[in-house]
């Protein structure tokens, strides 16, 4: 082995040390900001598409970035507790469910519904987002040692974000093979020769390649970043000012008037399909095709939806919306039922799963370092109360009876032990179904009650999506060391700050735009609200149960071939179609669908090209810039619309589909 690869181990091999510096002022202050960010970001896009991103990578990424104006550099541990502050300040949009539940409750009908609409004043929305945010986090610890510890599950997002903080610090690279998949080996000076493994290791770490990476990351990185971020910016900004910029009538006025084809050559759309990747954004553009290009026509000219093709009631978007919902209820099931299977059969009937009250032998944590299990215990106990409570203080009697509501908190602890562990197999957490599980089970124990469904449905969908985005957190830290209970603090931190702004960042934005309305539709409402509907009236718009089934048996064949591709590690299991982002295709208008699209194909020719190794963490800097550009900068838009300052210009409107301008 080369005597530079050795020194350099020596030299870094104290990285891994446990008692590096982790939880400080100055990681908690970034992972904030940074967090910030993130949450104004997902509302917004969340609002406009319903699709939401953890950006864990990204928010290493970013505080490696800002951590160059520090005196000293961050450790990588420091970096893993700010990327956690990052993820649980930023999802507080869903996993409160701001650009769902909440949207959902204010479309309700006295005359259809039998209740008016809800719309949570900012008190009141600060006392539902408490109710849930915390239930999550005091999950965490425990389901860490069973699917993390126990069973070694991969969680790719969080495997991945590992190794990016590994190649920063220029820290040996995580080992995820099956035999170490613990995290670290223990990096002894005198144990190097003795190690093949680690010596690979040490070679890949020092190779060309890696520190080509770093100096990008160190040298370029901010640059890439700062121009991204601005052109982005610019384009929204001027999108605000003329709204055609984001509507353009690519494919003729008649089709974007009539059939809502338009293209948003939003930079944003394009960099969140970089990250998604090419197989993801070519599923989602099938569902595009298919929903739109087929389907609604279909609909349509049949007399099946004879409202207008963009109204959510009576027109072709409602008509299709079924049709997405039956694809990702069936989808999320399907990828569940090995989970459940090895669960339930396996590890409780079978009695598999050996008992474990003490510590853990693959426990690589000392008891100092872990969450004590009586803090779980108390949290959990606490959080179930006062939620309970606030959650009756917000909606009362009426909207929900407080045993509905702990019966929520309970569905939620079960439902997450199923999300976290398909999250860990298939970096893919099946919220939307879990969410729809707890709305079938509530429509029987409280049938006739809408907003009871929709609630009590939020409150497990709630727990099960917060422990799933932290789960990948607590993964990147058993990889890289850092102490679980300083990622402990950092997502309580992290939540209760997010609580605040992203109530503040809603109710701004509700008195600034119509939502749901032209520019934010919040596509996810009206899947909460129709399912709820439908199981309290049983009544589906015509000829929908039909292609409902028909695709719903579809995508569970095609979900059980994914699944069994992606445990088998099949090469082929990514260019499976995935039933959840096919179905966003139906969800979403095509112009964001095609931007997203020329994202993954970006992604694509430039890794085909360049090979993943010399691609490196360019585009996803690049990329980073995009997303965050449009969701910072469209503050300023908001600012703007609540001072009443209008458009420069409606020239090219005529479509009617721009935000902004009159139809």
């Amino acid at each position: 082995m080369d005597r530079r690869v050795r020194r350099h181990f020596r030299h870094q091999a104290d990285k891994l040390d446990a008692s590096q510096p982790e939880f400080t002022i100055r990681t908690v202050f970034s992972g904030l900001l940074i967090g910030c960010l993130l949450c104004f970001t997902n509302l917004y896009f969340g609002l406009q598409t319903g699709w939401i991103s953890m950006m864990s990578l990204q928010s290493a990424l970013i505080g490696f970035l800002l951590s160059r104006f520090f005196p000293t550099p961050i450790s990588p541990q420091e970096n893993v507790v700010l990327q956690t502050v990052a993820v649980a300040t930023g999802t507080m949009p869903l996993a409160a469910g701001f650009v769902g539940i909440l949207p959902a409750l204010s479309l309700l009908d006295e005359e259809r519904d039998g209740v008016p609409p809800l719309r949570l004043s900012w008190i009141a929305a600060v006392g539902w987002s408490c109710a849930v945010a915390f239930f999550g986090v005091f999950l965490s610890p425990p389901l860490r040692k069973q699917v993390i510890i126990e069973e070694e599950l991969a969680f790719p997002s969080g495997t991945a974000t590992a190794q990016l903080i590994s190649v920063l610090h220029r820290i040996p690279p995580p080992e995820t093979s099956a035999k170490l998949r613990r995290g670290y080996s223990r990096l002894e000076t005198e144990d190097i020769d003795a190690e093949p493994a680690l010596v690979a290791s040490a070679e890949t770490a020092e190779t060309p390649l890696v520190a080509e990476e770093t100096e990008v990351a160190t040298q370029e990185g901010w640059s890439a970043l700062t121009w991204s971020f601005a052109a982005s910016g610019a384009m929204t900004l001027s999108a605000y000012f003329f709204p055609v910029v984001f509507s353009i009538p690519l494919f003729g006025t008649y089709l974007a008037k009539e059939w809502l084809w338009t293209f948003t050559p939003s930079l944003s759309y394009i960099g969140q399909g970089i990250i998604m990747g090419f197989p993801t954004t070519l599923s989602m553009s099938l569902g595009m095709l298919v929903g739109w290009g087929i389907l609604s026509p279909i609909a349509t000219h049949a007399g099946w939806a004879q409202g207008p093709v963009g109204d959510m009631a009576t027109g072709a978007r409602g008509w299709i919306l079924w049709v997405s919902l039956a694809i990702m209820c069936v989808d999320s099931l399907v990828s569940l039922m090995p989970v459940v299977w090895e669960v339930l059969y396996l590890k409780i009937w079978r009695g598999r799963a050996k008992a474990d009250d003490g510590h853990s032998e693959k426990e690589p944590e000392t008891e100092d370092r872990l969450v004590p299990m009586r803090w779980v215990i108390w949290g959990l106990g606490a959080s179930v109360v006062l939620g309970t409570g606030l959650v009756w203080l917000v909606f009362g009697n009426e909207g929900i009876k407080p045993w509905a509501t702990f019966i929520g908190f309970i569905m939620g602890g079960v439902l997450s032990i199923f999300g976290v562990r398909a999250l860990g197999e298939t970096d893919l957490n099946p919220v939307s179904g879990l969410g729809k599980i707890s709305q079938l089970f509530f429509a029987w124990i409280q049938p006739g009650n809408i907003v009871a469904n929709i609630i009590a449905g939020g409150v497990a969908e709630a727990g099960a999506q917060q422990a799933g985005d932290l789960m990948q957190d607590l993964k990147t830290g058993h990889l890289i060391r850092a102490s679980p209970r300083a990622q402990f603090y950092g997502q309580l931190i992290g939540s209760s700050l997010s609580i605040i702004v992203t109530t503040t960042a809603y109710t701004l934005y509700n008195r600034a735009y119509q939502i749901p309305g032209p520019s934010f539709s919040a596509p996810t409402a009206y899947v909460w609200l129709g399912l709820a509907r439908l199981l309290r009236d049983g009544q589906l718009p015509e000829h929908c149960g039909d292609f409902m089934l028909a695709f719903a048996a579809l995508f569970a064949m095609v979900a059980a071939m994914k699944a069994h591709a992606a445990r088998q590690g099949a090469p082929y299991a990514k260019w499976i179609p995935s039933g959840v982002a096919f179905a966003i295709g139906f969800l979403n208008t095509p112009s964001f669908s095609l931007a997203r699209l020329i994202g993954g194909i970006i992604e694509h020719i430039y890794y085909t090209r360049m090979g993943r190794d010399r691609g490196g963490i360019r585009l996803i800097i690049i990329a980073s810039g995009f997303v965050l550009g449009e969701g910072v900068v469209s503050v300023i838009s908001l600012v703007l619309r609540t001072f009443g300052v209008g458009v420069a210009s409606c020239w090219g409107c005529g479509h009617g589909m721009c935000g902004g301008c009159p139809a």
